[in-house]
């Protein structure tokens, strides 16, 4: 009975480790995508704050324009921070991260519009939208190559958590954007609104930087009595010359499997909210009340299909995701645009949700098994922000772009299929071990 007793006892401490473990690395991930989420929302009104034009086409475009080019700094966050966190430790990389996209969220929560300080206000944003970026781009490589390095077997669940903090932060954000559209009229939301959002993401980062203080690193060069370890291992002396003259095979497989998901992540949350006020004419409440449902759904069942993937085959479960994706998407994009109605888009957003669920499970723990110890950080930063960069930051901009061209509103559904077939013929790759001779 007493063996029993302490048996539980040391679980229990394990437990809160690592509890405290995964709420340290995805607090950061969930705030920064916050605030992308938040960004995306209000596209509409910043578009007329921040870049007035007398086309409202025009606007817009400049508005994910902005939102797309701050996105080229993602891959150099990632190599600057990457490398930090293969130098230095994955802590200090994590709490430089965070540091910085609260700095970027207050500047976006205070500054002025065009029509008080002119040109000094797109700069101003774009200026905040960089540094966030720039931040972001460190964050996702040095959290997941901290949860992958623990002792534990469960590497997919582990690493499920990063696209789960993503959906807990669409949910936070749609709720927001829900709330302030239904209880605030237009002229609230233009005059003071919008910055709620990113007012709520500052109160959370203290928070963030207080818990990521207080947990333990997993590499060695972290510590003191490896420094002289770190001298002599050229590898981690230039984690980024190491990474760029061994590994670009590798960087280009990952982003190839980044992309379905990052394409629908973008257009299936990030943007349908514009597009169901400007293609569908709904009510701007409708496209939030549509993105809370699938990131409700992320949010609990992307670490669920960690877990499977664990024990099933991480491969497996990302092809049948993207296959599922590429045969849908249409269908679905059809329906919606014949019969737009709030039914119709919450069905379509649960389907999403709940493909987008099954390939988030096992995708981090697969971008971390391309790159070894010693450049994991940087490679999995790497890869991911320039399949984010590629596939997702441009991915309203040009999705807007498109519509606008061809005035065909099914043009998104093109886009997303020929994402789906470069992932699944990366998946391939990845699961037949074809990167070796890359």
């Amino acid at each position: 009975m007493n063996s029993t007793v302490i048996d539980d006892r040391a679980q229990q401490a394990s437990a809160q480790p690592m509890r405290r473990l995964i709420v340290a690395t995805s607090i950061g991930n969930a705030l920064e995508w916050f605030d992308f989420a938040a960004y995306g929302f209000f596209a509409v009104t910043l578009s007329k704050l921040f870049f007035p034009a007398h086309d409202e086409t025009v606007s817009l475009l400049m508005t994910f324009g902005t939102f797309g080019l701050s996105y080229v700094f993602r891959p150099l966050g990632a190599l600057t921070l990457g490398c930090y966190a293969d130098r230095r430790g994955r802590k200090a990389a994590l709490l430089a991260s965070l540091g910085l996209t609260t700095i970027g969220t207050l500047i976006c929560a205070v500054i002025p519009t065009y029509a008080s300080i002119g040109l000094a206000a797109p700069i101003g944003l774009m200026t905040a939208r960089i540094l966030i970026s720039f931040s972001t781009g460190g964050e996702f490589g040095s959290g997941t190559a901290l949860m992958i390095e623990q002792k534990n077997k469960r590497k997919a669940f582990l690493a499920s958590w990063q696209f789960s903090s993503q959906g807990m932060s669409t949910v936070l954000a749609s709720c927001v954007g829900l709330a302030l559209s239904t209880q605030l009229s237009a002229a609230q939301i233009e005059s003071w609104g919008w910055r709620t959002p990113f007012i709520f993401g500052l109160l959370v980062a203290p928070v963030g930087l207080y818990i990521r203080k207080h947990i333990d690193d997993t590499l060695p060069t972290a510590t003191s009595a490896s420094a002289q370890n770190t001298a002599a291992n050229p590898a981690r002396n230039a984690p980024v010359r190491e990474l760029l003259a061994h590994s670009k095979g590798r960087i280009l497989i990952a982003a190839g499997i980044m992309a379905v998901s990052t394409a629908a992540s973008y257009l299936m949350i990030l943007y349908m909210p514009t597009y169901a006020v400007k293609q569908l004419r709904l009510p701007a409440s409708t496209g939030f009340a549509a993105t809370v449902v699938t990131g409700t759904i992320l949010m609990f069942f992307t670490p669920l299909m960690g877990h499977l993937a664990d024990r099933y085959g991480r491969s497996r479960m990302m092809v049948i995701s993207a296959v599922a994706t590429l045969a849908t998407i249409y269908p679905c994009f059809a329906w919606l645009v014949k019969s737009p109605s709030f039914a119709v888009l919450i069905t379509i957003m649960a389907l999403a949700g709940a493909l987008k669920a099954i390939y988030f499970g096992p995708l981090a723990a697969v971008l971390s098994s391309l790159f070894p110890t010693n450049v994991r950080s940087t490679g999995l930063g790497f890869s991911y922000n320039i399949g984010v960069m590629v596939f997702g930051g441009f991915t309203p901009w040009l999705v807007t772009a498109l519509i606008g061209a061809t005035h065909d509103p099914l043009s998104p559904a093109f886009y997303l299929m020929a994402c789906a077939l470069l992932s699944l013929v990366c998946i391939g790759i990845y699961h037949f071990k074809l990167i070796k001779h890359i």
